[in-house]
């Protein structure tokens, strides 16, 4: 459930790069090792800028693990 909620707001972020493998994921389409890409790539674009998403990339990396 909390990864689901996690991928609710990276597919309503509007930022393509998380927003679309996470809506993928969850129409259940998804291609684990693209959604970890994504997630890692937008981590270590955004990752430290203190937004609220810094956290949640780091969480769903773990959650995904």
């Amino acid at each position: 459930m909390e990864l689901k909620t996690i991928m609710q707001k990276f597919a309503s972020s509007g930022w393509d790069l998380i927003a679309i493998p996470a809506q993928r994921w969850l129409d259940g389409n998804v291609d684990k090792a693209a959604l970890i890409a994504a997630i890692e790539q937008a981590d270590k674009e955004c990752g430290s800028c203190g937004c609220d998403f810094d956290p949640l990339y780091k969480r769903a990396l773990e959650l995904l693990a």
